[in-house]
This record gives C-alpha cells, structure tokens and sequence, in this order.
C-alpha cells in the first residue's frame, strides 16, 4: 500500500498535513469508523480521498450538492484520478452503463447523492464493487439539529447492510454536541475514532458594528483593508447595487449569484481569484470549493440566518493565518428584516401541498407516475400561472428538494429552436456580407441535418466550443440573424431544473414529511434567534460566543473582536483627548452635525473622537437629537 505522505506528494503537490489530517487518514486506512469536525479550509477532502487511493477498489462518497460533486470529481480527473458523479437526468441504460464502469473499470471515487441508493440497481451494483471506503460528506444533514437536515441521508445506513465490512468516514465543516450525537448514531457507528480541532480562528477577529449608514462603513472599511474581500448580501439584486456603489468610489468589484451563467460565473470567479478585483458581492450561493487563503476582510451586509452558515463564511477570511476581519454590519431595521427573510416565509404543511400538486399538474405528471422524469423549469412562469407568491414558493420547492420529494438543479439555462426559413443561395449571399457570422451557421449546418426541414432543438455549449466563441456572442448572432430573417429563433431561458424523485401521490406523499417540516420551521425559528443574541451581545467576547454555541468551554476572550476592543482602557492621552473635546465644542457651535461629518472635519482616529462624543454626552455637554446627529447641550 503506498504510504499517505506519497500520494499527497504526487497528486497535491504538498509535503506535509494539516493539523489532524494525518492521524484522521491513520485511522481510516486502519479500517475505523471515523468521525471528522475541521471548521472551513481545513482540508476534510484529503481525509477521504488519501485514504480511497492508499487502498484497492472504490470510494463511495455521500454529498448532498451536486455542484460540489462535480467540483470535486473535475478536481480529482485533473490529477488523472478516475472519478464520477451520478447525478439527476441521467437515463436507466447510462446509470447502468456508468455503474458498470465503476465494477470494471478501475474508477478510484463514485458521488453520489442520497436519494440515489432508494434505487434497486445502485443497490445491486454496489453489492458488485469493491468498495473501500465510505465516505459522508456534509454528515450533519443526516440530523434533524443539523443546520441543513435532508431525510435522505437516512438512507446511508443502506450502505453498512450492502457492504457491511467497509468503514464509514464521516465529515462536516460545523456541528453543535447534539448534531455530533446524532451522526454517529444514525450511522451506526462503534467505537468510533473521533477527530474535533477547535473551532478558534486566533488570527480572525470578528467584529458587530451598529451602522446607520451601511454603505458609509463599508466604503470606509475597504479602502482601510485593500486586500481581498468578500461582501455576502441576502438577495441576487444587492450583489450588483452593492458592486455599482464600490465601483463608483473606486474600489473594484464583482459579484456572484445563482442566477448567472456558468459562463458569467467562473469569468466573475476568475477576475476575483486572480486579483483583478478586491472584492466579490455575493449571496450566500458563493462559498463552495472557495479555498482563497488571503482573504483579508469578509463583511456580511446583513444578518445571517444561523451561527452555523455564519461561521462557514466568515471563516474564508484569513486562512494564510495572517490577520483577518469577519464583520456584520447591522442597524435598527436588522430585527425586523432577518425575521422577514427567514421566518415569515418558511412555508406550512398546507401550501407545500398545494405547491406539490401543482408542480405535478405544471409539467402533466399522472398519479403513480413520473419519478426521475427531468424538466426544465420556468420559476416565474410557474409562480404566474398559480398565482404563488415567488418568496413562499421558491421555500417551499426549496423543502420539497431537502425532502428528496423533487431535485431543484438551480441555474439559469437556455433552450434553444432554430430553423433556416431562406434558401441555400440566399443564405451564403447572406454569409459573404456578413462574414462574422460565417464560422457560427457553418458549425449548426454541420451538426443539425434537418435544420432548414424543421425547428431543431440546438445545444448551445456545443455549438459555442465548435465555432470557438462564447455562449453570449453566439445568441446575440441567432437573435441578429432571427431579425435579417435567415432563421426561425425560440430561445426560452429557464431558471432551473426539475426531476421529480418519487411517483405522484399528492397528498399522500408531503403527509409522511408533515412531521419533518414542522420541526425544521421551528428549528429555523431557534437560528435566528441565537444570531440576534449574537450581534446584540455587546458584554462578551464574540470568539468565545461562537465557541460555547458549538459546544467548546474553558476559553479565553480573543482579544481582537469588536466587543475585547471596546473594553479595553482607552489609548487616548489627555492631551489629545482635550484637543479632541475642544475642536468638537467649537463645531458644534455652528449647528449639529452627524459622527461622520464630525470625524471628517477633525484631525483624529474614529474610534478617538467617538469616545470623546461618549465622554461629552455622559457630562451632558452635548446630546443627540432626534436625527441621530449632535448638538451643543445649551442651543
């Protein structure tokens, strides 16, 4: 067996572990049943995949994310290593082709996800492969505590009846005592060998700061930290406001969301990841597989919606160990708004329902019918034709997807139709004027036969790669041609991706999930709560709040994070302190003025002359009016 040190060499190109990384490989080389807690970035991957090549056979990893298979799987076939992902859209006859590549062909790693071991030929082939290890990535959704619960995962223990000699490894980023608990029953674990490092980050100093005017801060806390930054925000439209506004001021930015192309997406991700911008404005749907170690600053725009997805993102800051800041910026409304976002709609028993039902009628799905029947999946127009409020349906697709009731692949994508509708010598006199577009329609004449007979359903990635341009250039070339009246052009942009997982059962079917549904609303309900603990506690050390939510005691304050610095004796001299008192006096003595006109105007650190306005509003010789500005106490 080749030793771990050896294959981490020759595939990662590293020549020593992580903390734990090499005691964790230990023991799952050694045949233990192995639980693994490594906060983000600390390299929980290696944990498995070392192990999977030390040995002969097959890897068979657990993953509720279907772009964090694929992610991994292209990762692992850069470095020559055969790897597969079985996801949704894929036919009986391929599934039975690729599983029995993973028999006979030598791969070295199948992803899968959940719901695909409820299927009787997985069930059976894996009886046929030898497989040795498994591997449960994200193991905190097998646990209704977990932040992101999936009854799915429920089927692993499937897996210890198909090959019961083989040992279970499993891995999650953030898990409170009670989840941790419940993983290693629910995988049937004993003896496990458990490997936790703390969740303390020394280097990364988390900071609350009450804000007004966001956008003021946020302009200010970048300009004062240059290096590479990352701004989560709570909605797609945000993430280009918010890019917008640094452009203007000079800060350079772009954004990232759900929404965009693949093709929109990596052009953004490449741009930040090589530094050409300081900044990526992003929802919550920016984060996997994102390992960028100098991170400087990550700033959340708004408030979360738990400690667990929190910790997650704030933890990409800092990973080269220098330095690093994690900051949420809230004001008065950020009560009302987290609880609108998260709370007021989380979806009932009864709407999933109606939405369940009506998603069958949509796509004309019979009774007892359509399990792993894939569609593509106009959100809008669904909401539209029933009349759905677009937040509360989308939640409640969201819990039908958890509940491995449907898949929701979300990412927008084009379905394409053409038809030539003029002649071959009129289309080629068309060609010598316009010669851009040349390479375009000689590539779809080539791939399409029937295209001037009939509408021809078109691949746009393939005829892009053909002709050698980008997917943008090649459909604003069919819209110009659809308007010099060469072709017939539908090009109709979904938002997603459907595939109904079980057989229509209306009713029948979201009844054995009521229970479930009910008990994550009230979970979710606890979540944000304990954020608003969070960002309201100003009298204890952030880290150690952070800390005694994910179980760990016996800790010292950090130091650095907002609340260990406001405690701190002051640093201001007396000297300064009355110049400070002074210039404000006489400021003021021309009318009120906002904090931020006054720390423009005098020659002093912020956090100076804001304990010198606390000092001055103590002794009563200045108050603060109604608008949140400051005037001499006697005008």
């Amino acid at each position: 067996m080749t030793h771990p040190i050896n294959i981490l060499e020759r595939y990662w190109n590293f020549t020593s572990f992580r903390p734990k990384q090499e005691a964790i490989i230990n023991a799952v080389i050694n045949g233990e049943d192995t639980f693994v807690l490594l906060p983000t970035g600390g390299g929980k991957s290696l944990c498995f995949q070392i192990p999977a090549l030390a040995k002969t056979g097959i890897c068979i990893v657990i993953s509720p994310l279907i772009a964090l298979m694929q992610d991994q799987v292209e990762r692992l076939k850069e470095k020559g290593i055969k790897a597969m992902a079985i996801t949704s859209g894929i036919s009986n006859s391929q599934l039975d082709t690729l599983l029995d590549n993973c028999i006979y062909g030598n791969y070295k790693f199948l992803y899968l996800s959940p719901e695909r071991l409820q299927q009787e030929l997985v069930q059976d082939r894996i009886r046929q492969m030898n497989v040795n290890l498994i591997a449960v990535d994200e193991a905190h959704c097998i646990s209704q505590w977990g932040n992101d619960f999936r009854p799915a995962y429920k089927n692993i223990a499937i897996l210890r009846r198909l090959q019961p000699s083989t040992n279970v490894v499993a891995l999650t980023a953030s898990a409170t005592p009670l989840v941790v608990e419940d993983i290693i029953t629910e995988l049937d674990f004993i003896q496990p060998q458990i490997f936790k490092t703390s969740f303390s980050r020394p280097n990364l100093a988390y900071m609350v700061f009450h804000e007004d005017d966001k956008y003021y801060k946020l302009e200010a806390i970048l300009k004062k930290n240059t290096a590479s930054s990352i701004i989560y925000v709570r909605n797609r439209k945000l993430t280009k406001e918010i890019t917008l506004f640094l452009e203007s001021k000079g800060i350079s930015a772009t954004y990232y969301h759900g929404g965009l192309s693949s093709e929109e997406k990596q052009k953004h991700m490449t741009s930040w990841l090589h530094n050409q911008n300081q900044v990526m404005v992003a929802t919550n749907a920016f984060g996997m597989g994102i390992d960028k170690p100098d991170v400087k600053t990550v700033i959340h725009l708004n408030l979360p919606e738990s400690i667990e997805s929190y910790f997650q993102e704030a933890g990409r800051a800092g990973r080269n160990n220098e330095k690093a800041f994690a900051i949420i910026l809230k004001n008065k409304n950020d009560e009302a708004l987290v609880k609108n976002q998260f709370l007021s709609v989380l979806p009932d028993v009864n709407l999933i329902k109606q939405v369940y039902r009506k998603l069958c009628n949509y796509f004309q799905i019979s009774y007892g019918e359509g399990a792993y029947t894939t569609f593509d999946f106009d959100f809008s127009s669904f909401c539209k034709t029933y009349n759905f409020p677009s937040i509360l349906c989308y939640n409640a697709l969201l819990v039908l997807d958890r509940n491995s009731i449907i898949n929701l692949s979300k990412q927008f994508k084009n379905k394409v139709t053409v038809q030539f509708i003029t002649s071959n010598h009129n289309l080629f006199n068309y060609l010598d004027r316009h010669q851009n577009s040349n390479i375009i329609v000689k590539s779809i004449l080539r791939m399409y036969g029937g295209v001037f007979d009939h509408l021809t359903k078109i691949e746009l990635k393939k005829v892009a790669s053909k002709a050698s341009v980008t997917e943008d250039t090649l459909v604003n070339t069919l819209k110009q041609l659809e308007h010099d009246n060469v072709i017939t052009l539908h090009l109709t942009k979904t938002d997603a991706q459907v595939t109904f997982v079980e057989p229509r059962e209306d009713d029948n079917t979201i009844n054995r999930i009521a229970a479930v549904i009910n008990q994550q609303n009230q979970l979710k309900a606890k979540q944000v709560q304990a954020v608003l603990r969070y960002v309201s506690n100003e009298d204890t050390c952030k880290s150690i709040q952070l800390l005694v939510y994910f179980g760990e005691t016996d800790i010292k304050p950090c130091g650095i994070c907002s609340v260990c610095i406001s405690q701190k004796p002051s640093e201001i001299n007396p000297v300064n302190q009355d110049i400070i008192k002074k210039d404000i006096i006489d400021y003021l003595a021309f009318g009120e003025q906002s904090s931020r006109a006054l720390v423009a105007h005098l020659n002093a650190p912020e956090n100076q002359v804001k304990q010198v306005l606390k000092l001055l509003l103590e002794h009563q010789i200045i108050v603060l009016t109604p608008k949140n500005t400051y005037k001499l106490s006697h005008m």
